[in-house]
């Protein structure tokens, strides 16, 4: 199947080869998504991170030689330009708390079905967290706490004047209750692209980039309300 130019280069990192060589029939079989390489422990995951510069990569949480964390540590430091999603058996909330401060931008359970993992890259790519059942605002209420990376801090300073529009407040409400964008579409009879034009307002508004620094800057500043309406919302 012929790929698209603009298809999306995956890395797979995972320490069973035959989980890796599915992965890889069924990212190679969607033309949007380009498989770039494998790696087999953490250290080649960074190695070839660095070197073949993925856009996904799909890390196993447990592999060896460095394990997941340390490995989004290293990209960390080396400011790599790739989104991560984790591939998980099972993962507490405090190490959940860890990936996503680290730089994790998804966590997939390895047992997922193949339609959710697609799903889960489409949306890691289109600027979304993929959390499984965490809820952005209860993420982003523990990513709140002291002693965050300056990364989460900056953010939270900005000083612009908070001049969101009644359906700003209403669909970034619905942001930090975890919705997606169709959902929001649905919900305010708009169309998905009007909900994308409006979410580029907020974020430079607000001076944010992703749904999650949205959720906590305006649970930070507290002007929507929890309810999914916003403050002044028509």
């Amino acid at each position: 199947m012929r790929k698209k130019l603009n298809a999306i280069r995956v890395l797979v990192a995972d320490h069973q080869p035959i989980f890796r060589q599915g992965l890889r029939t069924l990212l190679q079989a969607d033309p949007d998504i380009r498989v770039v390489g494998e790696a087999g422990d953490g250290v080649t995951a960074v190695t070839l991170t660095r070197e073949l510069t993925p856009e996904i990569l799909l890390l196993e949480f447990v592999m060896p030689v460095l394990c997941g964390l340390e490995v989004l540590r290293k990209l960390a430091k080396q400011s790599a330009c790739v989104r991560t999603i984790l591939l998980v058996t099972t993962i507490d909330s405090e190490l959940l708390l860890e990936a996503v401060k680290l730089g994790a931008r998804g966590v997939l359970s390895r047992d997922s079905t193949p339609a959710l993992l697609l799903k889960c890259i489409r949306s890691v790519m289109g600027g979304q967290y993929w959390l499984g059942r965490e809820r952005v605002s209860d993420l982003a209420q523990r990513l709140g706490a002291p002693g965050l990376p300056s990364g989460f801090q900056g953010f939270q300073n900005n000083q612009k004047k908070l001049n969101l529009t009644p359906r700003e407040l209403q669909i970034a409400s619905a942001i930090v209750d975890g919705a997606t964008n169709r959902e929001i579409a649905q919900k305010l009879s708009l169309s998905e692209d009007t909900v994308k034009h409006h979410l580029s307002r907020i974020f430079d508004k607000l001076g944010v980039s992703t749904r999650l620094e949205l959720a906590m800057f305006v649970m930070h500043h507290g002007f929507v309300d929890r309810h999914g309406t916003g403050e002044g919302a028509a």
